[in-house]
């Protein structure tokens, strides 16, 4: 009797999966994959209800439940759509030696979050000049989600953001359960930190509270990471993938870059609750620990220093004053701690 209510469970949870993995399909028209999911619920119920011994009406379900799974997977992404304006133009990037020219750099002049003029450009950087990496964490209500971008410094003076997002088309909703149910594409935006970061602290209503923390990965690990980020460019521009809520979003994305680097981060559920993120890279000695995480926090939001820099050439650098800068790890003693 046990068994089947776990069963009965079981099958109800999958159910549900795939009704609306049906739904918030590629069917043409609301209508026919509202009916289409009600149909595969009605037909579970009915075989359930009807198909004896139990063990095979499990099999007939799962049967059924494998062919929409399969069915759902080989539903296609596409760069081909009517992106909303912030998500329409890919970045793409080519690597000569030491040298990395990205080409399409967001950098919109922004009036509202919504009333902009889109602005692209070009830049080429010295890998022999990478000298920080920093993680940003924004939030803009529950303490546990954030949204997560990387940004790479050189030489002190020149930055590059990279913001991994949902691809969302114009006047499509974006909700978090569309996307688990591949509604939306993903999209590596590389962005200038006067875009990217001001847009969230000084236009979006209300002001996401936006926290940068320098991190610490040997020098050698932040060329290796900054280049496993350029090559997803031209991998999502010649074959695009799909975001997902739980398992390939802003913070996941992060997550899987640091392997390439013999990174410590592991997915739990600090990575899953992305407000978490910057509290556990701090927990695994990726930010700076001679101060208590408060008090890193503390000085680590850059709110009001990026509404005072807004437009100003020198923005980066503005909104790290009094940012905690340590010490990079020695490539031996990073391993070492691994």
């Amino acid at each position: 009797m046990v068994k089947k209510v776990f069963a009965g469970i079981g099958i109800a949870l999958l159910t549900l999966w795939a009704a609306l993995a049906i739904y918030y399909s590629n069917l043409p028209g609301e209508w026919l994959r509202g009916l289409a999911a009600a149909l595969f619920v009605v037909g579970t119920i009915v075989v359930c209800w009807r198909v004896r011994p139990w063990r095979r009406a499990a099999g007939v379900f799962l049967g059924g439940w494998v062919a929409v799974l399969i069915w759902w997977e080989l539903i296609p992404a596409s760069n081909d759509r009517d992106w909303l304006p912030e998500v329409a133009v890919l970045p793409t990037a080519t690597i000569t030696g030491d040298k990395v020219t990205i080409r399409n750099i967001r950098n919109f002049d922004y009036r509202t979050v919504k009333d902009f003029t889109p602005r692209y450009y070009d830049k080429t950087f010295d890998l022999s000049q990478l000298d920080s990496v920093d993680l940003i964490c924004a939030y803009w209500g529950s303490d546990a989600i954030a949204h997560v971008m990387v940004s790479f410094g050189f030489g002190g003076k020149d930055y590059v953001c990279f913001s991994i997002e949902r691809r969302v088309e114009r006047g499509e909703p974006s909700t978090t359960l569309r996307g688990i149910f591949r509604q939306y594409e993903l999209a590596y935006v590389v962005g200038d930190e006067r875009d990217l970061i001001r847009v969230r602290t000084n236009y979006r209503q209300p002001n996401n509270e936006l926290y940068l923390y320098r991190a610490r990965i040997p020098v050698e690990n932040q060329r290796a990471l900054f280049l496993d980020y350029v090559r997803a460019l031209n991998q999502l521009a010649e074959r695009p993938q799909w975001y997902n809520t739980l398992t390939d979003n802003c913070t996941t994305g992060v997550l899987l870059h640091t392997r390439a680097y013999e990174g410590r981060a592991r997915y739990n559920w600090k990575i899953l609750l992305s407000g978490y993120t910057a509290e556990y890279a701090y927990e695994i000695g990726g930010l700076d620990n001679t101060l208590s995480f408060a008090e890193l926090k503390q000085r680590a939001h850059v709110n009001e220093r990026a509404r005072a820099a807004d437009q100003a050439a020198d923005f980066s650098q503005r909104i790290r004053a009094g940012v905690p800068m340590p010490a990079p790890y020695r490539l031996e003693e990073f391993r070492g701690k691994s």
